[in-house]
């Protein structure tokens, strides 16, 4: 996995005061995307263990409130492969730390409830390791500038530790 950029100290991707990792590559290609250059898989610079030291290491200060996945997409397959042992490190190394992540896919691809490429063998682990899942694709004709922590009024802010357990939906509240 390849990852583009990685933001200390970000406060527009979730509350408080967060370290954003965007990761490379996507297939979506949505419209006016902000960052298309993500959308290659070798785009920056290889996610290494020497990259997921300095992303711990910036989620160490107790003002930090969590971590906040972008990219790209990091509910590719790939991605989520590459991922799930570092948001395994997180969850041990930070526990008090919220994990966010936003996605073009759907809950219902990455559950299973529509077919979707982005369901693989670890998607399950990934969604388990997430406090709040920002799904759905940014639509520039939905665009809200009023909307908290997403572009447009299709996507949502999914509570996924609440969903997994009871079952459906719930949606995070600030």
């Amino acid at each position: 996995m390849h990852y583009c950029n990685i933001k200390p100290c970000d406060i527009a991707d979730g509350p408080g005061v967060r370290v954003t990792l965007f990761v490379s590559g996507c297939r979506n290609h949505c419209k006016n995307c902000f960052q298309p250059e993500t959308w290659a898989f070798d785009y920056g610079e290889p996610f290494t263990e020497a990259v997921e030291d300095k992303l711990l290491q910036a989620l160490s200060p107790a003002y930090i409130q969590g971590l906040t996945l972008l990219g790209g997409e990091p509910g590719e397959a790939e991605n989520q492969r590459g991922l799930i042992p570092f948001l395994r490190r997180v969850r041990r190394d930070a526990p008090n730390k919220t994990i966010w992540c936003y996605s073009g896919f759907t809950w219902e691809q990455l559950t299973g409830q529509e077919p979707s490429r982005c369901r693989c063998e670890v998607t399950d682990e990934f969604l388990s390791l997430l406090d709040v899942l920002v799904d759905g694709p940014y639509v520039e004709e939905l665009h809200d500038i009023t909307l908290l922590f997403r572009g447009s009024s299709n996507q949502r802010l999914i509570h996924v530790p609440e969903s997994l357990k009871c079952g459906r939906i719930t949606l995070w509240t600030p």
